[in-house]
């Protein structure tokens, strides 16, 4: 029941941020929002920076297990590549409620030890896995840059999504990252 509760909970919060923005978002509001009393919030996250922490580590679970389903069915180097890139803006993660809570958390970071933690394991391991895919198919080129060039990608797609400019849907945010590894790597990954 707890990890139940606890998932209800960063639903919601991830509703509300989506809702009424990361200011706005109380533990009352949250609360209602999952149908439950704040001191059922209390009694699950010590307070309103843990079930935050929590929230943002969920959403970095989303995609690490977005990820890694993935992977499990890629048998090519580019198959490992598109999974770990399509684990990161597939259509169960690049959400209009994923989306802004990112966009809010990443808001966020600077004035927050905890979510600044929390977020440079995500970013070291989009990092990590884009090396790791991207090594077998980069000859000759700098495999480092172009991770960071494709993350910075994904991560600017979803900022352009979140402040809904020139939004994004997931299938265009792909086609644009495969354009770029296209291009870059002299690959012919099909668009699909």
């Amino acid at each position: 029941m707890e990890e139940i509760r606890r998932r209800q909970l960063i639903d919601a919060t991830i509703a509300s941020i989506h809702e009424v923005g990361f200011a706005e978002s109380s533990l009352s509001r949250i609360s209602a929002k999952a149908g439950v009393s704040t001191s059922i919030v209390h009694h699950y996250f010590e307070d309103k920076a843990d079930l935050l922490e929590a929230t943002l580590r969920r959403l970095g679970t989303n995609l690490r297990l977005a990820v890694v389903s993935r992977q499990r069915a890629a048998r090519t180097p580019v198959e490992r590549l598109m999974a770990v890139i399509d684990g990161n803006i597939g259509a169960e993660v690049f959400t209009p409620e994923g989306v802004s809570a990112w966009l809010a958390f990443w808001a966020q970071v600077p004035n927050s030890a905890r979510l600044a933690r929390v977020q440079r394991i995500i970013i070291g391991r989009l990092h990590d896995n884009l090396v790791d895919a991207l090594r077998p198919l980069t000859r000759g080129h700098d495999v480092q840059a172009i991770a960071t060039l494709v993350a910075l990608l994904i991560d600017g797609l979803w900022l352009r999504a979140a402040l809904k400019q020139d939004t994004p849907n997931g299938a265009t945010a792909r086609r644009l990252v495969i354009d770029y590894l296209n291009s870059k790597l002299n690959l012919n990954i099909a668009l699909e």
